[in-house]
């Protein structure tokens, strides 16, 4: 083993934050000293560019692929990222196979004066910049406006506050990380909204034939968090999910089963598509798969453009 183990991450705050509980993880379960994992910052292509939606230009790869290009080039050893940032389809010559424990999957509300979402003037302006988000929320309130937001969580909360929106969506497992619990006007439960597949997720890559970095990395994977991971990713695959695919799903473990919840929606989100099923823990890849062919039927592909 070489003595110096590079982690690359994306530059923002919160990937930092992310970056340094896998080295954190790392520590913790290897006998390493602190010096010896470093962290490189890495700017993305989905940084730089802050006025459109991912799917205009290019979509999710946006925010993995030059991390995933100093992976392969081996300038980096292992590559950390959000879980829901990472196409479904894999990168040849790379493996994803190891997750932290989940973050707070739940989505939350921010908004002036705390407002919560029903308490919204009538065509209220919500920032979000996901068509999954979009279509949810107008399921609960048609009238809303919605416009996108792009940039880091803080950027996102000052476009806020200057007025350019009455309220914002977000997940909660970063604003919990950053520690701006008290800007939260509204937490949803996942039923009623169900999250992105993998939402809460920290996801740690390698090279499929970096037998000491997978060796280490084993010894960090939390099990029932890469259960769920694999779950939910095996429904976006089947549907060959992009950031225009508007789809949120969720799962849980309860006792010896896993149960996983999905919602779609048509590519103009006048159509909604759920399932809801269980199976036991051993049958969670199945289990994904299943659940992405009967969403794949019953919507007719109307999610596709």
């Amino acid at each position: 083993m070489k003595k110096k183990i590079i982690i690359g991450s994306r530059s923002s705050k919160l990937a930092l934050i992310y970056a340094q509980k896998a080295k954190d993880s790392i520590l913790k379960n290897i006998s390493l000293a602190d010096e010896d994992i470093i962290i490189k910052k890495i700017v993305t292509k989905g940084d730089q560019v802050q006025d459109k939606r991912l799917s205009d230009f290019g979509g999710k790869g946006l925010f993995s692929s030059n991390i995933e290009k100093e992976l392969l080039e081996k300038n980096i050893d292992i590559a950390v990222h959000a879980l829901k940032d990472l196409p479904a389809i894999k990168t040849k010559g790379l493996i994803t196979e190891t997750f932290l424990e989940r973050n707070d999957p739940r989505e939350i509300l921010i908004s002036k004066n705390k407002q919560k979402l029903n308490e919204l003037n009538l065509k209220s302006v919500i920032g979000t910049s996901s068509f999954r988000r979009e279509f949810q929320i107008k399921k609960i309130r048609p009238d809303f406006i919605c416009k996108i937001i792009r940039g880091n969580v803080d950027t996102r909360i000052k476009k806020l506050k200057e007025g350019m929106y009455d309220a914002i969506i977000l997940s909660y497992a970063g604003i919990k990380q950053l520690k701006l619990e008290s800007e939260v006007s509204e937490i949803f439960t996942v039923e009623e909204i169900i999250p992105s597949a993998g939402q809460g997720i920290i996801a740690i890559q390698c090279r499929e034939d970096d037998k000491d970095i997978i060796d280490i990395l084993k010894k960090i994977n939390h099990d029932e968090t890469y259960i769920r991971a694999y779950t939910e990713r095996n429904i976006l695959k089947v549907l060959k999910g992009d950031c225009e695919t508007a789809i949120g799903v969720h799962s849980k473990i309860d006792g010896n089963e896993i149960v996983v919840e999905a919602e779609l929606f048509s590519i103009d989100g006048s159509k909604r598509f759920y399932e809801k099923k269980s199976e036991k823990i051993e049958n969670f890849k199945e289990l994904g798969i299943e659940v992405g062919e009967m969403l794949k039927s019953k919507s007719k592909n109307s999610y596709k453009k």
